[in-house]
């Protein structure tokens, strides 16, 4: 199984149908009431403050996937000492231009709780990577590591965070349904750019600590040289099937077609993410459709694997009656979802503990997985007909030489 068990065990822990009482839900008003975030001017020294609006002016360095291959296929002292270099360089500089972005949000989003602890968390790692004396040897590399590390598992929980956060503001807005925050591209535009940074930030950081851990075969720290998109596909619809039964005891069949046999150089966690996102889509789509169907046994799901030159593209295509042309742009929107019982209104900032990075009901599983297939150079396209169902076309740029696309 390419996807790290833990997780796959996130996943299928996550129950989408959560149902939250009325007395949960006043907890969570009161909790919240109380409550106040204070501005960045106010919540640093002026000494960091001066530093991060510094680091925010400097240009961002972006690698390529490729680089990262060439770069990691001998990690030999010297490169590894290289990368803690860069990383103590770059990273502080990636972590201002958010913390300054976070602060000059609009219709006062920065001052929401849970973004301001987001911010924080953003803070306090810059400030914890700038007081980090010059990495100038081996031992230095291992106490960066070390740091990255605690940096790393700190910012597990952002998405959630962040998304608690808007939720709040879509509240006061009045817009309960999606057409309040469609309304705001600002917000989107930052969403989109911020949650971009936060892939590379993972991957960069990612990289280096798997660097340090014992050598898997075909793998270059998180990146494997041979990927199979068939045999993640599998464990993608595995994964997504056993939502499916958890919510409605059942779940239409998936067949997939490709050359089990075709790899290719990709980080499978990215590509089993995209793909668990869009087969689960479809899954729910079809059962929501034929589920009280007594004469007709619901289609299966298809997906097809093709082998381009430059792109693998991989189709999901699924019969659950499609999308209305008008709701179309909705899919890309943060917090649309048309999940029964939409997890984030069920959540308060204490509830979010290790949950799972896919967010099954929040409204981000789309957007998301499209920012993945565009780090790489890649994309993702949906094509719907009403009445019939939807065409997801997941392109995956094999050629690994696409500069991160930095916001």
């Amino acid at each position: 199984h390419v996807a790290g068990e833990g997780e796959r065990d996130q996943h299928l822990q996550h129950d989408v149908a959560s149902v939250c009482d009325t007395s949960t839900m006043a907890r969570v008003a009161t909790k919240t009431a109380k409550r106040v975030a204070r501005k960045l001017k106010d919540a640093v020294p002026g000494d960091v403050l001066d530093d991060i609006y510094r680091c925010a002016t400097k240009r961002q360095v972006g690698v390529s996937l490729k680089y990262m291959l060439d770069f990691g296929a001998f990690p030999i002292e010297r490169q590894m000492l290289v990368s803690a270099q860069f990383l103590h360089k770059e990273l502080p500089v990636r972590l201002a231009h958010r913390v300054v972005e976070v602060d000059n949000l609009p219709l006062g989003l920065c001052t929401k709780p849970p973004v301001a602890k987001v911010r924080d968390w953003y803070i306090e790692s810059f400030r914890e990577l700038r007081e980090f004396p010059e990495v100038k040897d081996m031992n230095d590399e291992a106490k960066l590591t070390d740091l990255l590390r605690k940096i790393k598992t700190r910012h597990n929980n952002v998405v959630p965070m962040m998304a608690l956060g808007v939720n709040m503001l879509k509240k006061e807005l009045n817009a309960e349904d999606e057409e309040g925050l469609g309304k705001l591209p600002e917000i989107h535009q930052f969403l989109d750019g911020f949650y971009m940074s936060r892939i590379g930030i993972r991957m960069l950081i990612g990289q280096h600590i798997s660097l340090h851990e014992p050598p898997r075969e075909d793998y270059i720290g998180l990146i494997c040289k041979k990927v199979c998109p068939v045999t993640v596909a599998e464990d993608a619809i595995e994964d997504a099937r056993s939502i499916c039964y958890r919510e409605y005891g059942d779940a239409p069949d998936v067949q997939i077609y490709g050359n089990s046999g075709f790899t290719f150089a990709y980080v499978p966690e990215h590509l089993h993410h995209m793909l668990f996102e869009l087969v689960k889509n479809s899954l729910r789509a079809v059962q929501d459709r034929f589920v009280d169907d007594m004469e007709r046994i619901a289609p299966p799901i298809r997906i097809i694997v093709a082998e381009g030159e430059e792109d693998v593209t991989i189709k999901v295509s699924d019969e659950g009656g499609g999308i209305p042309r008008s709701g179309m742009p909705k899919i890309w929107t943060y917090l649309y979802s048309t999940a029964k019982f939409p997890a984030i209104n069920l959540m308060d900032e204490e509830d979010i503990g290790s949950g799972p990075s896919v967010l099954a009901g929040y409204g981000y599983g789309l957007p998301i997985s499209r920012l993945y297939a565009r780090y790489f150079g890649g994309d993702l396209q949906i094509i719907s007909m009403e009445g019939y169902g939807t065409d997801a076309y997941l392109h995956v740029n094999r050629l690994a030489d696409g500069q991160e696309p930095l916001p």
